[in-house]
């Protein structure tokens, strides 16, 4: 006798979670140690992206946002990101290639999109003091990567919209992104995460920046700066960085981590000449930029030729006084 079997959705996401949680036991006391960092799977999750898919995804959302933002093109600040994410990227669990790119915005961000495309405004840089700070801003958006927090958090997302899961499987991105609403280029899903994502970027964040060689330290100061910087002019800081979760609780979180799971250096990176070169670089540019008077406004020219009436009396005025002068019409009673 036969017995004919019928793989159902509901039983398809047991399935999945099941092995998620097992695969996720086995590497919790693994996460919480920096020396396991490259040898333990910290993207274990529900996740119906592949790694290949969420590489082609992440491809397209970059292109989208190379098409709309200004990016830095000069060489030498451009290159500099780029081989810092690189260098994170080596002491890091990121199993996809990285590519870092800088973005001309004086707004205080960094995002990173599935798949290992890393976006650095240049605000960032020149708000940091040191090149172990940007490390740490940098290392945490590489440790939501290196998570898969972006598709593992889209994976939940259709988990609970279960009449959306033919779309995912049958329509792929496109159908996916036609629910996101349109003129959305990249859909908030991949940027903006929950509370225990973040927590969990910044314990893995710290432990890159710390395998890298940097003062973990750094990680708490420029978090600690950007919470000052906000609070004293608001819009400072990215809306989406100001989305994260209570700053208190999280350096709180962090200083622990700090005491607890790293072991104390004789020395560590703090600063370079290079990154000195860069910021020194960037500011410069802002600089000129601010003193550049804007002439996007209308401005009012005489046809070549003509010349405009004097008042009496102001014949050998210079010609830059350009008010408005009210004249009086001759009358009949003045004749």
């Amino acid at each position: 006798m036969k017995r004919c079997y019928r793989l159902t959705i509901a039983g398809i996401l047991f399935v999945t979670a099941a092995t998620a949680l097992s695969a996720q036991s086995k590497d919790k006391g693994k996460k919480n140690n920096p020396d396991e960092i490259g040898n333990r799977d910290v993207g274990t999750g529900i996740n119906f992206y592949s790694l290949e898919r969420e590489i082609a995804l992440g491809k397209q959302l970059a292109q989208e946002i190379e098409r709309e933002a200004k990016l830095v093109d000069t060489p030498v600040p451009a290159e500099y990101v780029n081989r810092l994410a690189q260098s994170l990227a080596r002491s890091s669990d990121i199993k996809v290639p990285v590519t870092a790119k800088l973005i001309d915005s004086s707004e205080v961000n960094a995002f990173a999109l599935p798949g290992g495309f890393l976006f650095v405004n240049a605000g960032l840089i020149l708000k940091a003091d040191t090149e172990a700070e940007l490390a740490a801003a940098m290392a945490h958006e590489i440790a939501h990567v290196a998570a898969r927090h972006g598709t593992r958090q889209a994976s939940r997302g259709q988990v609970v919209n279960l009449a959306s899961l033919p779309l995912i499987f049958v329509g792929g991105w496109a159908g996916y992104a036609a629910r996101q609403g349109a003129g959305l280029a990249v859909p908030l899903t991949f940027l903006k995460f929950s509370r225990g994502f973040e927590r969990e970027a910044d314990l893995l964040g710290l432990q890159y920046i710390y395998k890298a060689g940097y003062d973990p330290t750094a990680f708490v100061d420029f978090f600690e700066r950007l919470e000052t910087m906000e609070k004293r002019k608001p819009g400072t800081v990215s809306a989406l960085l100001r989305s994260h979760p209570n700053m208190a609780t999280r350096l709180q979180y962090t200083q622990k981590n700090v005491q607890e799971l790293l072991a104390a250096q004789p020395q560590y990176v703090v600063n370079t000449s290079e990154f000195l070169d860069v910021k020194q670089g960037l500011t410069l540019t802002a600089k000129a930029r601010r003193a550049t008077p804007d002439h996007s406004g209308p401005t009012l020219r005489r046809q070549p030729g003509t010349t405009r009436a004097e008042p009496e009396g102001r014949e050998g005025k210079a010609d830059t006084d350009e008010r408005p002068t009210l004249r009086r019409r001759p009358s009949d009673l003045d004749q």
